[in-house]
C-alpha cells in the first residue's frame, strides 16, 4: 500500500512527537475513546507507553440492563467494565460519560425514522458523525486535551497539500467507509494510532501488555439492536407507526402481505414471506426486494437484474480536503463490504441532488439510507469524502 508521507516524514522535523505536536509526549494530553474492546484498549496502551498523558473516556450510550444481554454488541455494560479494568492496569484516569439522551435523540430516533421511510440506515456512521466526533470531541477540548484518539483502522495523513484520511493498512479491517462524514476540522483534532497496523498486531500488543481484552471478539451487532432484530427496535421506538401492506411483483401481481416495510431492505432475498406460493413466479431466478414504497406500504420484488442502477443521488455531502471538480473520476464504495466502483461525481445539479454519482458499470442492491464513500481514482487509499444515499433510480424504471 502506497500512501503519502506524513508532514513529519516530509520535513524531518525532530521536534514533532509521534502525534505531530511540537512538544514532549509528557506535555501532550490525549483523550482516548475507550469502547472496552481490544482496539481502543491497545490505542490507550500504545500512547501511554510513549509517555503521553492519557485520559480514557467511555460513553454510556444505551441502557445497561438491556445491552448486557446483547453479546457481540458494543457499548454494553461489560464493555464499560472492561475499559475500566484496562485503564486501571495502565494506571490512567478513566471516566464514564452518560450520553444516553444524546445517543437516543441523535442516533436511535434517526434510525427509526429512516426505516419508516423505507430506507436502510447505518447508525454507526451517524454515531461517529454526531455523538463521538462532535459531542465527545467537544468534551475532550473542555478537558484541555491536545487531541482525541480512537481505535479506528484508518490513517490520518498530514502532507504539504493538507490533511487527508486514508484507508487502514489492513484491508480486512479498514474502517474508512464509516468515517466519510469526518470534517476537516474534526480530522485536525483526531488521531488514529492503529491505522498502520493489522488486527493480528493489535492483539499481539494486547497480549504483551497483559490486557484482559486481548482475545475479546470484535463487536458485530449494533449496540441497541440485540440479535440484529431491527424491526423490533423500530416498533418499540415508534409504537403504532408500522402498518401491514402488499408484496407486489414488478408485473403488478400481488404475491403476499407483509407486517411492515421496516422488515425489508433493498436487495433482500430471504425471508420475503412469499415462499411456496404458486403465484410467486421465479422463472427468472430468485426474487429480491427491488423497491420499498413507505407511503403506500408496498414492498416491490423482482429478479436480480431489476436491481441494476448506474446513478446514485447523495445528500449531506462532506468533502474532507476540498470538493473535486465536476465530472472527476472517483471510486465509489456503496456498501462497506462492496468493492469500490469507478464513477464520475457531479455537484452542479442542485435541483436534483447536492451530488450525483454516475457509475461506469451498473451496481446492484443500492439502498437509500446507506452511505457512499468516495475515494481518489488515482490513489484508491485516499478518502475524498462522501454522502448519504437519497435514491438510486433503477435502470428498469428508465
Amino acid at each position: 500500500m502506497h500512501t503519502a508521507k506524513s508532514k513529519r516524514e516530509v520535513t524531518g522535523d525532530p521536534l514533532l512527537n509521534s502525534l505531530g505536536f511540537a512538544k514532549a509526549p509528557a506535555d501532550t494530553r490525549v483523550v482516548v475513546a475507550m469502547s472496552g474492546g481490544v482496539d481502543s484498549s491497545v490505542t490507550a496502551a500504545l500512547l501511554h507507553d510513549q509517555g503521553y498523558e492519557v485520559i480514557g473516556i467511555t460513553l454510556q450510550l444505551y441502557d445497561h440492563g438491556v445491552a448486557v444481554q446483547a453479546k457481540g454488541a458494543c457499548c454494553a455494560g461489560i464493555d464499560i467494565h472492561d475499559a475500566r479494568t484496562v485503564s486501571a492496569r495502565l494506571g490512567i484516569p478513566h471516566y464514564v460519560l452518560d450520553y444516553e439522551s444524546r445517543f437516543h435523540d441523535q442516533v436511535m430516533q434517526d434510525f427509526a425514522d429512516s426505516y419508516l421511510r423505507g430506507e436502510t440506515p447505518i447508525p454507526c456512521v451517524r454515531c461517529n458523525q454526531t455523538v463521538k466526533f462532535t459531542d465527545l470531541l467537544a468534551t475532550a477540548r473542555e478537558l484541555g486535551a491536545d487531541c482525541l484518539a480512537t481505535g479506528h483502522y484508518v490513517q490520518r495523513l498530514e502532507t504539504d497539500q493538507g490533511l487527508s484520511l486514508a484507508r487502514g493498512a489492513d484491508p480486512a479491517k479498514d474502517q474508512s467507509y464509516f468515517l466519510f462524514a469526518t470534517t476537516a476540522e474534526q480530522l485536525s483534532y483526531l488521531r488514529f494510532p492503529l491505522g498502520g497496523m493489522s488486527k493480528d498486531e493489535t492483539r499481539d500488543l494486547a497480549r504483551r501488555h497483559g490486557l484482559a481484552v486481548s482475545e475479546k471478539p470484535d463487536s458485530q451487532d449494533i449496540c441497541f439492536v440485540p440479535n440484529g432484530r431491527y424491526g423490533d427496535v423500530v416498533r418499540r421506538l415508534r409504537p403504532g407507526a408500522v402498518d401491514a401492506g402488499d408484496i407486489r411483483h414488478l408485473d403488478g401481481t400481488i404475491l403476499g402481505r407483509h407486517n411492515g416495510v421496516i422488515d425489508y431492505t433493498i436487495g433482500q432475498r430471504r425471508g420475503l414471506g412469499i415462499g411456496g406460493r404458486k403465484d410467486a413466479d421465479e422463472s427468472e431466478g430468485p426474487l429480491y426486494v427491488v423497491g420499498i414504497d413507505a407511503d403506500s406500504n408496498t414492498v416491490l420484488v423482482g429478479p436480480q437484474a431489476a436491481l441494476a442502477c448506474r446513478e446514485v443521488h447523495l445528500h449531506d455531502v462532506n468533502w474532507i480536503n476540498g470538493q473535486p471538480k465536476n465530472g472527476s473520476r472517483v471510486l465509489a464504495r456503496l456498501r462497506n463490504t462492496a468493492p469500490a466502483a469507478l464513477a464520475r461525481i457531479y455537484c452542479d445539479r442542485p435541483q436534483l441532488a447536492p451530488a450525483i454519482i454516475l457509475l461506469d458499470e451498473p451496481q446492484f442492491g443500492i439502498a437509500a439510507g446507506q452511505a457512499a464513500a468516495l475515494y481518489n481514482a488515482e490513489n484508491a487509499d485516499i478518502l475524498l469524502g462522501g454522502g448519504w444515499i437519497s435514491k438510486a433510480p433503477l435502470l428498469a424504471d428508465k
